[in-house]
């Protein structure tokens, strides 16, 4: 069973749904779910890094889905956010610097194109990462 349970939330429905199977993967286990918001840093010309969530939203952001834990009932959360240019590795990087037993991700309705040019944060997830993944829809 998972002990440490990791679930990104990025405040869509499919996140929504990843947090609520996230927490009956945590409370099976009586384990601990930890909520990982990754504000996005883009590179804008001479403007240098921009941050696309900011600090604001992304507390918010944790905060909505800690109240989604919540009333799927769990009440064992840790709320975490961190910066990075590359979604995905900093899933992983923090999944692996943490020792976390599963990760929980939704996915969205990319097309085919979208997902050649931008990625699938998903996708990254469950080639990459050291534990099982989960990908809820």
């Amino acid at each position: 069973m998972s002990k440490k349970v990791l679930c990104a939330v990025d405040g869509t429905d499919h996140s929504n749904r990843a947090i609520e199977v996230a927490a009956e993967f945590t409370k099976a286990a009586n384990g601990e779910l930890v909520l990982l918001v990754v504000d996005q840093v883009m590179l804008e010309g001479r403007g240098g890094p921009a941050h696309k969530l900011g600090a604001e939203k992304a507390k918010n952001m944790l905060s909505a889905a800690q109240r989604t834990a919540a009333g799927a009932g769990c009440s064992n959360t840790r709320l975490v956010s961190v910066a990075s240019r590359d979604v995905a590795r900093a899933i992983l990087n923090y999944a692996e610097d943490e020792k976390v037993d599963h990760i929980v991700v939704g996915t969205g309705e990319k097309g085919a194109t979208s997902r050649l040019v931008v990625g699938s944060v998903s996708h990254d997830l469950v080639v990459r990462a050291h534990c099982s993944v989960t990908v809820a829809r």
